[in-house]
């Protein structure tokens, strides 16, 4: 791919505006760059990037990242994949990965790639976090491209996908090759630090068949509630030699911002062993 970097164009510090993704403008992204960010040695600094949950507070979880931005040295990148895209009122659809003839993990490497190429960080590695249907984004990403990750943080995924080869996606991963066109790198997911994080309290029922508009057969397997479907999606990531770690914040219900402490820390411990 062609260098998209302009020179002419001032690099921004703090938090920058939401900005359409020249690979499809229909998506977006906004981003937070440390105060102490270093021109001369861009490299230096990791990626984080953060995928918002259903409701859309892209700039409130990039916000939070913050003080982690600043005492860290990572950049944050946050995008923004709007509800209704290909539907008035659809909201679910980047979470399954592809729709119709969007396949979401592609946009956002365009943007990585976008973005990291102004900057001159290195977007071939990054480090990946999301929270509720963000988690489920992320955790499926990490499935078709664990060579891109340096660390991925899984929190409090409504629906899950079991490494489950006798279940069809999106509950399981039979017809993993036909539906994508490869085969699962099993050594690369071995090899990226995962994090599964849920609110102890994150126990509420969910809705199945007709009521919920992803249910599928087998779904209900790993439970009937997130926090049944996340030590569900544990259990079965480490039977598969997955080095994850998993953590019930204590009191937190489907609470995002409850769990980034645990979160911070995860990628933090990376930072400092790499």
């Amino acid at each position: 791919m062609s260098s998209l970097r302009n020179p002419s164009r001032r690099l921004e510090r703090g938090a920058t505006s939401l900005y359409a993704c020249q690979f499809d403008q229909r998506f977006s992204y906004c981003a937070y760059i440390p105060s102490h960010f270093d021109e001369t040695d861009p490299l230096k600094h990791p990626l984080l990037v953060v995928i918002h949950g259903t409701e859309r507070a892209v700039q409130f979880y990039r916000d939070e990242f913050k003080s982690f931005s600043e005492e860290t040295g990572a950049v944050i990148l946050a995008p923004l994949f709007p509800g209704g895209i290909g539907e008035p009122g659809e909201l679910n659809s980047y979470k399954m990965i592809k729709y119709r003839d969007i396949r979401f993990d592609h946009v956002l490497l365009a943007m990585i790639h976008e973005f990291t190429e102004q900057y001159g960080i290195s977007g071939e590695k990054s480090y990946l976090f999301g929270f509720s249907g963000g988690a489920q984004f992320v955790h499926r990403f990490y499935y078709l491209h664990p060579e891109r990750l340096l660390g991925v943080s899984v929190a409090s995924p409504g629906n899950v996908t079991l490494l489950d080869p006798a279940m069809d996606w999106f509950t399981g991963i039979r017809d993993f090759k036909e539906q994508f066109g490869n085969d699962l790198n099993w050594d690369e997911m071995r090899r990226v630090p995962a994090q599964l994080v849920i609110g102890s309290e994150d126990n509420k029922l969910l809705e199945s068949g007709k009521d919920n508009p992803f249910w599928l057969p087998g779904v209900d397997i790993a439970g009937n509630t997130r926090l049944e479907r996340v030590r569900s999606l544990w259990k079965n990531w480490t039977s598969q030699g997955i080095q994850v770690q998993y953590h019930e914040v204590p009191g937190a219900a489907h609470e995002g911002v409850k769990l980034l402490p645990a979160v911070k820390a995860f990628f933090a411990d990376i930072l400092n062993t790499n």
